[in-house]
């Protein structure tokens, strides 16, 4: 199990998506992390292993900022509970994060590494990152290439990704999965 959430408003989110990950702990105490943009800037990545505490001491120490983002709790299924398997993964400026089992993510793996991509991580999250930055290269717009990268992955999964130069959107797609999608007017968290 692992919880995601992610925000697009008109001020900064990372409140919003910490609130959320606190309320979204029980689903995942491994690790957390948060991706965030805010228009000027490329994708702002952080990273921690431990509880949600852990990372928001991580952003009260290096402050980060943005108006979209998406945010992660972990619950380990591939790779052990560390800094480098924690989620958001990134491939060349876009970010993603996931729920659920990547069934083919072996085989997935093994054509990215020979087509030129690097792994960094030992999960199965980190190969819809790169492939959908493959699939970039033939399809310009994020939502085509998320589409043709769900075409390709076997498992139950809810992702969200977001990416530099789409400050406006998150795309989120599912797959035998749960995933809840809301909106909220009230004020701050």
């Amino acid at each position: 199990m692992c919880g995601i959430v992610g925000a697009v408003a008109e001020r900064n989110i990372v409140p919003i998506l910490m609130e959320g990950l606190r309320r979204l702990e029980y689903r995942g105490y491994d690790s957390a992390g948060i991706a965030v943009l805010n228009g000027t800037e490329h994708l702002k990545r952080v990273r921690t292993v431990g509880k949600v505490k852990s990372l928001q001491e991580a952003i009260d120490q290096s402050p980060t900022h943005g108006k979209l983002g998406i945010a992660h709790t972990r619950w380990a299924t591939h790779g052990v509970p560390s800094e480098r398997n924690a989620h958001p993964h990134i491939s060349d400026g876009l970010a993603v994060v996931h729920n659920g089992i990547i069934e083919n993510f072996e085989s997935l793996r093994v054509r990215l590494t020979g087509l030129g991509y690097t792994f960094t991580s030992e999960t199965d999250t980190e190969v819809i990152a790169h492939l959908v930055r493959h699939h970039l290269n033939t399809r310009p717009d994020l939502l085509d290439a998320v589409r043709a990268t769900c075409n390709e992955l076997i498992g139950a999964y809810a992702i969200a990704i977001v990416s530099d130069g789409e400050d406006s959107r998150i795309i989120v797609a599912r797959h035998g999965s749960p995933l809840v999608l809301g909106q909220s007017e009230r004020g701050n968290y």
